[in-house]
């Protein structure tokens, strides 16, 4: 269930909020009109710094429930007033232990409300964008609410990894980019080959947002794969990988076929060999690390 009092207070603290942080940072927000005016959506922000929890829903017209990490809830000055705010705390070890969450999630989105989540699962202190967790993918399939993929650029410059209090007077850009429907994969509810496709698709699409460069490594994790140019539009020179097989099935519809073909497309737009494995990783989310 979604916990009681869960972003009670967004709406008044965004409104006194809103022109004080446009005053402190000079904001160009595009794409505003993809965000739907009513109705369900899974927002996908990439994440360089604290202060995007901060940002993003200051500059959004309806409320904005997100995840964050549960050890914000350890200290007594942000127990109580990040939930008002519009945070549903996560256990980051995954699996069971995020599953309430998930939960709470779920249940939003059934509502109509937007939810937020990292696909990275926390910041990115190197400034490149990293590979995706497939929570937002499950949550979309799930429910039917279309994934937005959201850039953002400069706020790694205004909060730099391990500094509290940001810097004043910077650009921040916020870039929401065009939905991505999962209608054609509602009957495919389980099905992580689909999570994952869906997955890099959207992080295709925030790479296409910021110029960031890519990196095919969990952020947080030692990064052994070289960073890959930001253009999508450039054409690798080397020899375009085999098909990945598909799933040994009585029938393999066209829907999965396609699906299948998509994951591809989107891994070689990305940069990087077709995937060979799916990992078990079912939540990306946090904010921050």
């Amino acid at each position: 269930m979604v916990p009681e009092g869960i972003g009670r207070y967004q709406s008044p603290v965004r409104r006194v909020l809103k022109p004080i942080v446009q005053r402190l940072w000079k904001f160009d927000v595009q794409g505003l009109e993809n965000i739907p005016p009513h109705g369900p959506a899974v927002l996908c922000p990439n994440h360089a710094a604290f202060i995007d929890s901060l940002f993003i829903p200051t500059v959004l017209g309806r409320d904005l429930i997100y995840v964050g990490k549960a050890e914000y809830l350890d200290d007594w000055k942000t127990k109580y007033l990040f939930p008002a705010l519009g945070m549903i705390p996560i256990d980051r070890r995954g699996g069971d232990h995020a599953e309430a969450a998930l939960d709470a999630a779920r249940q939003v989105l059934e509502r109509g409300g937007l939810f937020g989540i990292y696909p990275e699962g926390t910041r990115s202190r190197s400034g490149r964008l990293h590979k995706g967790h497939t929570g937002a993918a499950r949550l979309a399939v799930e429910t039917g609410a279309p994934l937005i993929p959201v850039g953002l650029i400069g706020t790694g410059e205004i909060q730099p990894p391990d500094k509290v209090l940001p810097v004043f007077g910077g650009g921040v850009v916020i870039k929401f980019g065009t939905p991505i429907s999962v209608d054609r994969y509602r009957n495919r509810v389980g099905d992580r080959n689909i999570y994952r496709s869906l997955t890099d698709e959207v992080m295709y699409e925030i790479q296409h947002l910021t110029g960031l460069e890519y990196v095919h490594e969990y952020a947080g994790k030692p990064t052994t794969a070289p960073a890959v140019p930001a253009e999508p539009a450039t054409i690798p020179t080397q020899p375009v990988p085999a098909p990945i097989p598909l799933p040994i099935r009585d029938e393999v519809d066209e829907e999965h076929a396609a699906a299948m073909v998509d994951r591809r497309l989107a891994a070689e737009a990305l940069g990087h060999r077709p995937l060979r494995s799916l990992d078990d990783v079912l939540v990306g989310s946090g904010a921050g690390a």
